[in-house]
């Protein structure tokens, strides 16, 4: 299992629209993104920080996917 890396909002963001996640909306600085088949939500705080690991796997646990899957996406 490949370490999680620490990775920018807008790279997390971009990562989950290329798994199928649509901007779904946003209030304030947390973005809010839907998958269109599955109806999953996954909130990702766009502050201007990198994300921590913890708060990444939470990321990734609520989109469903792992964090090999994620490496892929992140290429």
């Amino acid at each position: 299992m490949p370490r999680l890396a620490r990775v920018s909002p807008d790279k997390m963001a971009r990562a989950l629209r290329r798994a199928g996640y649509e901007d779904y909306r946003q209030k304030g600085s947390h973005l809010t993104l839907q998958h269109p088949v599955t109806r999953r939500n996954v909130t990702v705080p766009m502050h201007g920080r990198v994300l921590s690991v913890g708060l990444t796997h939470t990321i990734l646990k609520q989109a469903g996917l792992t964090p090999e899957e994620f490496a892929d996406l992140l290429e």
